[in-house]
């Protein structure tokens, strides 16, 4: 049976807006300068740990790293004792901090060492004291022999992940797999006020599953690349039609990988750049390494920016 929306709802969920309580800035640059790309924040509930992915310069290789603050100071980034062997990206850390989910291509069986599609597999922990599992493949239905990206859980333990090849509206798609029952249930693509057939990704989902930001690629009321956008949910298959947040937060390049932590702030990778400004003269070699040593130099970093 069709849901019908009354029109007054929809114009109620349509005219909600997405706002800043200020500009966005760089975040931990002290921490994350040092590295060629950063991206795939993921913050504990008490804010005092961060897992990040760390990638060379040209995405060939890619860890998981962390790092922890201790008397308001954050310590120097270690790697996670479980990553720098495959390629894994995009952590996500539970509520309870107990878990940390994270997409990799590692192999099933760790001793075949040989690379397969990129799956959401996952590491748990007695205590926040305790060291990290062995990695444990998620497994079907959210598993397939295609590829799977970017966890993301609500509280309901619904499973939102991106994913491409598996029955999807066009390209790259965002699903949802339903928790019921104690399990998993098949996976969906959301709907088409969310998907189309382009590329939508890397999806961050409100605990209360309220809202949905994630990533559209070029769009035509987009700004040049990747995009994010904000749709907010009226029921379980029903979301308003997706709102670009606007040139306050994206840029002309890539936008992407957001989070939002337990005070309102939205984190998100960026590939923006201050080293084409077309008013910048390089009278020297100095200035110009000193402009392309910025943190808004085109490589993948993390900014930051509160909402309400």
């Amino acid at each position: 049976m069709k849901l019908l929306i009354p029109t007054a709802l929809l114009v109620l969920f349509s005219s909600m807006t997405f706002s800043q309580e200020k500009s966005v800035e760089p975040f931990l640059p002290q921490i994350f300068s040092q590295f060629p790309n950063v991206r795939d924040i993921a913050i504990s509930s008490e804010g005092d740990e961060i897992y990040f992915s760390v990638q060379s310069y040209a995405d060939e290789v890619s860890f998981i790293a962390f790092a922890k603050k201790t008397n308001d100071t954050w310590m120097e980034p270690e790697i996670v004792k479980f990553s720098g062997k495959y390629f894994d990206i995009e952590p996500l850390l539970s509520s309870d901090g107990l878990k940390l989910y994270f997409a990799s291509n590692r192999p099933m069986i760790d001793a075949e060492n040989k690379i397969k599609d990129f799956d959401i597999w996952f590491v748990e922990r007695k205590n926040k004291s305790t060291n990290w599992s062995n990695p444990i493949n998620l497994g079907a239905p959210v598993n397939s022999d295609k590829d799977e990206f970017y966890p993301s859980i609500a509280n309901s333990n619904n499973f939102y992940f991106t994913s491409n090849q598996r029955a999807t509206k066009g390209r790259d798609d965002i699903f949802v797999s339903h928790w019921k029952g104690g399990k998993y249930l098949e996976p969906v693509s959301l709907s088409d006020s969310i998907n189309t057939d382009g590329y939508e990704f890397n999806a961050f989902i409100a605990p209360d599953e309220s809202y949905i930001i994630y990533t559209a690629y070029q769009r035509e009321d987009g700004f040049g690349s990747g995009d994010l956008y904000i749709s907010y949910k009226i029921s379980d298959s029903t979301w308003t039609k997706a709102k670009n947040l606007g040139r306050e937060i994206n840029s002309e390049k890539m936008d992407y990988c957001p989070f939002v932590d337990t005070n309102n702030i939205l984190y998100f990778t960026s590939k923006r750049t201050s080293v084409n400004d077309p008013e910048k003269t390089f009278s020297s070699v100095q200035g110009f390494l000193n402009k392309v040593s910025k943190y808004d130099n085109g490589l993948s970093r993390i900014y930051k920016t509160k909402i309400k």
